[in-house]
């Protein structure tokens, strides 16, 4: 005969591990649930829009230019964009993982994007300016490729935190004189600041808002070179106006390559694709069309390729990192200047099967 009191100890003790084993499993899942969502150090690089800057908006066209004749072209070039976290807390565990997983996505350490003080609406300024900077770049360096001839004068470009003209110069002041030196091109401020004794003061005179005023900076010795952390800009005198009207949202230097080119089309008869859909990305350093490197590129190749573009335009300073994208078939090409990446943009017109120069081809020389 059974033991009714012993089969009720047994009972009660089974529900109770019953009991802990849910409690334990539901900690375990609100455990790994608060570990996904928790932020962490981390920023992720998303693939952008993509916007043809031959294209109308609402019946407008995207490059509008007065006092000269323009041109329609029937093709496609189009500027590449990136999403990335906004600076703050990071992104969660779970978002991390997705983007390490992600062919397209790229997960960067938040200190390697984002300064401690750095704010998204401190983020969206820099952009802003960063974008009317590159235009104004991108369409000199357009006309000065036609041939057309821009009056320039150099101004204070964008500061780095943290060095001698952090809270001394303001961005767009306009150099009069360095030292005693008169100012009229941008050689004139690299020479005067690179023979500077480095931590004496070196008087700045500049055109600030109407007036003149002197400033005191003392340059830095760093890498070998004296500085004071400016980046070059400059003051154009654009014999006729062009605008470039684009989705709200959008900033940054990176399309100053795919500016010039469009601007450069635009005012040019025939068309320069030939009906080609056409992409790309560099930021334009100066007038003289040099092109620089910039961010997520692999994320552009990829917004690229989505957006059906046959051709992508590389920075040839990017091409370790573009090699690692994934393109489809869109074929990609190294470029270093505006008449290099005209040049490739009419090759690949006339055959698409023309040889173009690669990204391989640059790390294979640069290795050799």
């Amino acid at each position: 005969m059974s033991d009714p009191t012993s089969a009720g100890v047994h009972d009660a003790r089974l529900s109770r591990h019953t009991i802990a084993t849910i409690i334990a499993a539901v900690l375990t899942v609100a455990g790994i649930v608060t570990v996904a969502v928790l932020p962490t150090s981390y920023v992720r690089f998303h693939p952008g829009t993509t916007v043809d800057l031959l294209s109308e908006d609402q019946g407008r066209e995207r490059i509008q230019v007065h006092g000269h004749a323009t041109y329609p072209d029937d093709g496609e070039l189009r500027m590449t964009t990136i999403q990335l976290t906004p600076p703050g807390d990071g992104i969660p565990l779970s978002s991390a993982l997705r983007g390490w997983m992600s062919e397209d996505d790229s997960v960067k350490p938040y200190a390697d994007v984002y300064g401690k003080r750095d704010t998204a609406g401190s983020q969206e300024k820099q952009a802003a300016v960063q974008m009317s900077t590159s235009q104004d770049v991108a369409v000199a360096a357009a006309l000065i490729h036609l041939g057309i001839k821009v009056p320039m004068v150099p101004v204070v470009g964008p500061i780095e935190r943290g060095f001698p003209a952090d809270g001394a110069l303001v961005e767009r002041d306009r150099y009069v004189k360095i030292g005693g030196q008169p100012i009229r091109r941008w050689s004139d401020v690299v020479r005067v600041i690179s023979h500077a004794t480095p931590g004496k003061a070196l008087a700045f005179v500049v055109e600030r808002d109407g007036k003149q005023l002197t400033v005191p900076v003392k340059p830095r010795r760093v890498g070998g070179r004296t500085v004071i952390g400016v980046q070059r800009a400059f003051d154009f005198k654009m014999p006729f106006e062009v605008d470039i009207h684009l989705p709200d949202g959008i900033g940054g230097p990176s399309a100053g390559l795919m500016f010039a080119l469009s601007v450069a089309d635009t005012l040019t008869p025939g068309s320069l694709t030939h009906g080609s859909r056409v992409a790309g990305t560099g930021e334009m350093l100066d007038p003289e069309g040099h092109v620089g490197p910039i961010g997520g590129i692999q994320q552009k190749i990829a917004g690229a390729r989505e957006a059906g573009a046959e051709l992508f335009l590389v920075p040839a300073t990017n091409c370790d990192e573009a090699v690692l994208a994934h393109p489809g078939a869109m074929r990609l090409a190294a470029v270093s200047t505006l008449d290099d990446a005209e040049k490739v943009v009419s090759t690949y017109a006339a055959d698409h099967r023309a040889k173009l120069p690669t990204c391989e081809e640059v790390l294979h020389d640069a290795a050799h």
